[in-house]
């Protein structure tokens, strides 16, 4: 697929890149590929996360659901877009609780997270691609199993990860997470469509102040 992932992480998900759901994920991919399937993101991004965080960096997780659908706004990191894209709502909802909370101010800021990711933020969307104006068109190819065994291994692997659980969907994934070992921070999702259930949840000061309880340095948020 032409992909880049950081090594780190081979050792860790060697296994799930041999099981068979996993080849058939990957056909799949190819035969839309064959079919002339406009595919986001691009082939290089759809490990983008695991290759600006490696596994021994991973200190907080925000799972995301799906990318987005649009021209040239997924760059496989969740509630991400590139420089010079137009800001997601979601994503605007995320600023405005990040200013409320920390008094950061994010004036003129554009949408690209790479500097959380380059900080230890694992920014994983459950699903990795989607065909394009199709949301959730690639939901059933094997991407959550996968997923689900990314999020195991990191409760599995690791100590005092704060895992940062949006929306329905990403608090059903809590299961996964071993709460005697890590740190689980549960809020609305930040879409619009939550009515502004998102706005008061202060996980990013919470994060910075568990971060720091650790000995280790915040997140430049």
């Amino acid at each position: 697929m032409n992909v880049k992932i950081h090594p780190s992480w081979g050792n860790i998900l060697q296994q799930e890149f041999d099981k068979p759901y996993f080849e058939g994920l990957v056909e799949f991919l190819h035969k839309e590929k064959r079919e002339k399937k406009t595919i986001y993101p691009p082939g290089p991004k759809i490990f983008n996360a695991f290759d600006l965080t490696p596994f021994d960096r991973v200190r907080v997780v925000i799972l995301g659901q799906d990318p987005y659908h649009g021209p040239g706004q997924a760059e496989g990191l969740s509630f991400s877009v590139p420089h010079g894209v137009k800001l997601p709502p979601s994503l605007q909802n995320i600023y405005k609780e990040i200013e409320s909370d920390t008094g950061i101010s994010t004036a003129g800021r554009d949408g690209s997270l790479v500097h959380w990711a380059e900080q230890g933020v694992f920014l994983l969307n459950a699903v990795l691609t989607v065909r394009a104006s199709e949301p959730t068109s690639h939901s059933r190819i094997g991407w959550t199993t996968f997923t689900d065994a990314v999020i195991k291994a990191i409760s599995d692997h690791k100590e005092g990860v704060i895992f940062l659980l949006w929306g329905n969907y990403a608090r059903s994934k809590r299961d996964l997470i071993d709460r005697s070992k890590h740190y689980i921070l549960e809020a609305a999702h930040p879409s619009p469509l939550a009515r502004g259930a998102f706005f008061g949840c202060r996980h990013f000061s919470q994060t910075n102040n568990i971060l720091l309880n650790r000995g280790e340095k915040p997140i430049k948020w």
